[in-house]
């Protein structure tokens, strides 16, 4: 499937200036690789705010504002929801 794409002359010129300067061979390969770039940045942000919230959960747990449980309290409790204890 093909895409029509109206970029405008700012972005037009940063693709023609990837080509010339070898980075990219035409400019569905610059496109091509800025989109995997975009990726890897949203990836990449993705990641650190996940390593933010284990931090901050970790935390909550070290000071005691947040209880753990085994995973047979879990089951177990479970299962007395649902009546079979």
């Amino acid at each position: 499937m093909g895409y029509t794409v109206n970029l405008g002359q700012p972005y037009e010129a940063i693709i023609d200036m990837l080509i010339k300067r070898g980075y990219a061979g035409n400019r569905t390969e610059a496109i091509r690789h800025a989109l995997k770039a975009y990726e890897r940045q949203i990836e990449d942000e993705e990641t650190e705010l996940l390593a933010r919230a284990c931090e901050s959960m970790m935390a909550d747990i070290e000071s005691g504002k947040m209880k753990t449980r085994s995973w047979e309290e879990v089951r177990e409790r479970q299962n007395r929801k649902r009546g079979l204890k």
